[in-house]
């Protein structure tokens, strides 16, 4: 039986998975098997990391309005707990970006919040 070479389809896939290892260091971005290992552990953070971003930044909005409602004298839970019975719709993207770019708005809605806390 002839000795298989490796034609056309098996060069293809080796330099789909060579034009993806493009730019990584040494022997991962010119020999095939670690290419292809490199490629693979790649591919595998970038799926886990699409949704770690997420509860990042999550993390970051609420450490924002933290910040923002302490300083107003209120805790993050209170000035929560405050909106929900106010009932204002803004997601906590929307208040930290409130609370970073325009405090004065910010403002208003947690004087709004304690009234209702207050009530």
């Amino acid at each position: 039986m002839p000795r298989a070479k490796g034609g056309f389809k098996t060069r293809r896939r080796r330099k789909k998975v060579l034009k993806q290892a493009k730019g990584y260091y040494g022997a991962r971005s010119r020999l095939y098997k670690t290419a292809s290992e490199a490629v693979d552990k790649a591919l595998l953070y970038s799926y886990r990391d699409r949704k770690a971003k997420k509860r990042e930044f999550r993390s970051l909005w609420i450490i924002r309005i933290n910040a923002a409602v302490r300083a107003l004298g209120m805790s993050y839970s209170q000035f929560m707990a405050g909106l929900k019975r106010s009932e204002i719709a803004l997601n906590r993207k929307a208040l930290a970006d409130l609370a970073y770019s325009d405090p004065k708005a910010f403002g208003k809605i947690a004087e709004t919040v304690k009234k209702q806390l207050a009530a």
